[in-house]
């Protein structure tokens, strides 16, 4: 019969075990010692260290009591300890439960793996061989590439050709996802607009430039400056794509945050046959769309040439610095982003345009020798809108400048006040006013007009203001024929000017004019033209500013770059 009770010695009892309708591993050993000639069933003691045994009939007396109160484990130290279930505590009748992370079945890990960020990887693989060799598992790498950078191409394909989606991760995506995002070329007074994406298998930077001039309303043209990619080895390859002559050998270099370079190491790929005439033929051809012979204004052709000169300096060495695109806030009058604008002679160029409290800003992304790139082109006062009078009274230039110059005056007025008032503060408003000042100025300008108000802009509706007919003035020159008739509002504003080489620059006023949610202009009464501007509809990743402080301080940062 089998025993439910162990004892040590007959004078002293140790507490009582319950083993089930079996033994502990103590009991049978001692039983085994003291009744060697009572053979025991092996088989079933064995069994019983390892599963569950249930109560048989026809077992009595401290068995039949010990099945009453249900089935136990044996633990380490001897002792056992019973469940109300019937069921050993080693995780029921199926496999024993995971006491760790790594108890955990293969395929479980790699579906908690492929969650985690790719940074997070390398610290994941230290924790042992079995997590070393679960990281090399093409479904974790290649569910990465697609959550991080959004790749739609199919991985497996490129698997098969021979390049693991962890090697396009680790070698690829993840050392040069810093230059993902919006760049602005250091080209002097041009600068220019640069989005860098991964584009199916290749990293790509493309240089965006605005449609021909004066077709604002075209989509943005793009030109491929280099390419990185693992199609050739199974290391980084970085190409040149500048010039006529196909992909050739380049590099990077990031040194400083927020910043990079390329480099050339073939610039005989950048010439052509015919010399400097069929480059600047060819160029002329993709900038403007036409030929010198077709453009006759003499300035124009003198501003085109000039360009040509400048920029072909940077086509083998250029340095990039990070722009982002501003957040939007729940009190900005519209989606503030990108828009591209014509500029008289100088040809269509693209500025960012931004809300600062009861401040909206355009900020030059391309410019020209007379204001630079990075340099605040206008600045609205949303806080004193303009109400157009009627058609007739429209179209009469003299009228328009009456409302404006009223208000300019006004404008004035109040900081000659503030300056007797605060004469520090006054300094500072009067040369706001007068276009000379610093970026940090006009940025803590906006950022405390904000906090002073500390309430919605100037509009809040939901449903946009009912539209006004529209029509520019007679005498004002505009290089768009077609331009919308009826507006939402119109705001007081100032353009800046300057001479050529930024010299002597000056804030004009002039008149803001929101036609929707992607087109504005500004009637520049000083200079009696007009700038339509429309929105750039391109998708760019990466590109947002995580908050407006980092706005601020990179348009602080570009305005300093090109003064």
């Amino acid at each position: 019969m089998l025993e439910s009770h162990c004892w040590r010695n007959s004078n002293k009892k140790e507490p009582i075990r319950l083993c089930g309708v079996g033994q502990s591993r103590r009991c049978r050993r001692r039983q085994r010692h003291n009744q060697q000639d009572q053979g025991s069933d092996s088989d079933m003691e064995e069994e019983e260290e390892e599963q569950i045994v249930g109560p048989t009939q026809g077992d009595g007396g401290a068995a039949g009591a010990a099945a009453a109160a249900g089935p136990s484990v044996a633990r380490e130290d001897g002792s056992c300890h019973v469940n109300r279930a019937g069921a050993l505590d080693r995780g029921g009748t199926g496999p024993p439960r995971p006491q760790s992370l790594a108890d955990l079945p293969p395929e479980l890990l790699v579906e908690i793996f492929s969650l985690l960020p790719g940074t997070a990887l390398p610290s994941v693989a230290l924790v042992g061989k079995k997590f070393r060799q679960i990281l090399n598992t093409e479904t974790i790498w290649r569910r990465r590439c697609m959550a991080e950078f959004d790749m739609k191409e199919d991985l497996r394909r490129m698997e098969v050709g021979g390049v693991s989606s962890r090697d396009l991760y680790v070698k690829l995506l993840h050392p040069f996802r810093h230059i993902l995002g919006l760049w602005q070329p250091d080209i002097g007074p041009y600068g220019g607009l640069l989005n860098v994406v991964v584009d199916g298998l290749f990293i790509i930077g493309w240089m965006y430039l605005p449609p021909h001039d004066p077709r604002v309303e075209d989509p943005m043209r793009r030109r491929p400056l280099f390419r990185i990619h693992m199609l050739e080895s199974n290391e980084a390859t970085v190409e040149c794509m500048y010039g006529h002559k196909g992909p050739h050998k380049g590099d990077i270099q990031t040194g400083k945050k927020d910043e990079f370079s390329t480099k050339c190491n073939q610039t005989d790929h950048h010439r052509m046959p015919g010399g400097r005439q069929e480059e600047f033929r060819t160029w002329l051809e993709e900038e403007w769309g036409r030929t010198l012979e077709e453009i006759f204004h003499e300035h124009m052709q003198e501003l085109i040439l000039m360009k040509f000169i400048y920029t072909s300096q940077y086509d083998n060495c250029l340095t990039y610095r990070r722009i982002y695109l501003p957040p939007l806030m729940p009190s900005d009058l519209f989606h503030p982003g990108l828009f591209k604008g014509t500029y008289g002679s100088h040809g269509l160029e693209i500025v960012m345009l931004s809300f600062h409290g009861i401040y909206l800003r355009a900020t030059k992304l391309t410019g020209d020798p007379n204001v630079p790139a990075g340099q605040l082109t206008l600045d609205v006062d949303l806080s004193r809108p303009v109400v157009l009078p009627d058609l007739e009274h429209q179209r009469n230039i003299e009228e328009l400048s009456r409302l404006v110059l009223g208000v300019h005056a006004e404008v004035q007025r109040e900081e000659q006040e503030q300056a007797k008032d605060a004469p520090a503060a006054g300094r500072g408003a009067a040369e706001g006013a007068c276009g000379n000042a610093s970026a940090a100025d006009w940025v803590e300008e906006g950022r405390v007009a904000c906090s002073d108000s500390c309430q919605p802009g100037p509009s809040t509706s939901t449903s946009p203001p009912e539209a006004q007919p529209f029509v520019l003035p007679l005498g004002v020159m505009a290089r768009n024929e077609v331009y919308p008739r009826t507006c939402r509002k119109c705001f007081y504003g100032t353009g800046l000017i300057a001479g050529h080489g930024f010299t002597s620059p000056e804030r004009t006023p002039g008149l803001f004019v929101l036609f929707d949610e992607d087109h504005f202009g500004f009637i520049w009464l000083e200079l009696k033209s007009f700038s339509l501007y429309s929105r750039l509809t391109d998708q760019l990743a990466h590109a947002h500013a995580p908050n407006m402080e980092r706005f601020e301080a990179m348009l602080f940062n570009m305005q300093s770059w090109t003064s």
